[in-house]
């Protein structure tokens, strides 16, 4: 395996819409003197998602943005895969938020949930979050990192902070959902900051 490229510069295009996970994603990078642009902020399009893994996505997203811009781009797939969904909503997760006026979570955690109650799924019912991170350069180079989280759904949705299904899963060896837990605590245990450690040494240690 060769050796991951190494990211020089003190700026990365985050190539997501997602306030929540740019909100993230800035915090996470920070450290490094890096400062996080947004995809949206430089005025780029969403380029359609078309592949069906979260890495094929990642690399759509990261590739369209670092070309676009410029300047190297870090994209993140990720979503919610339930066991006895046979890992479904996966790379579908937001996709089943989508309404006509926007994403709705809540109603897509209450489908989930309706789901698993007409399949009579048992207890726990176990669930992942997943995350792609893909750094892409502007000469088509790239770098994965690939991280989860293992945990269990839950029912009701539990707290206000975090976002997606946040509220309704909670991760193994915790009390609180990542929709009730302080975001510096989530930071240091989510399928994001799984995939950002192995990106830091791999690409900014």
């Amino acid at each position: 395996m060769p050796e991951p490229r190494k990211f020089s510069g003190d700026k990365l295009v985050i190539a997501s819409h997602n306030a929540g996970k740019l909100r993230e994603i800035a915090a996470l990078i920070a450290p490094f003197g890096v400062s996080a642009v947004s995809a949206a902020s430089l005025g780029l399009a969403e380029p359609d998602e078309t592949e069906d893994t979260f890495a094929g996505n990642a690399r759509i997203k990261a590739h369209f943005a670092a070309k676009n811009s410029g300047l190297p781009a870090l994209s993140d797939d990720s979503g919610i895969t339930v066991n006895a969904l046979d890992g479904a909503p996966g790379v579908y997760t937001a996709d089943w938020a989508e309404t006509p006026n926007g994403r709705d979570f809540p109603m897509a955690m209450t489908k989930v949930w309706d789901l698993l109650n007409n399949k009579i799924a048992p207890e726990p019912r176990k669930a992942q979050f997943r995350a792609t991170l893909c750094l892409a350069w502007p000469d088509g180079h790239d770098e994965l990192f690939q991280g989860v989280v293992h945990g269990r759904l839950v029912w009701p949705m539990r707290g206000v902070l975090g976002f997606g299904f946040d509220p309704i899963f909670q991760p193994d060896g915790a009390s609180e959902t990542f929709g009730e837990m302080d975001q510096e605590k989530k930071h240091e245990i989510s399928h994001r900051a799984d995939a950002f450690s192995k990106l830091v040494a791999g690409c900014f240690a």
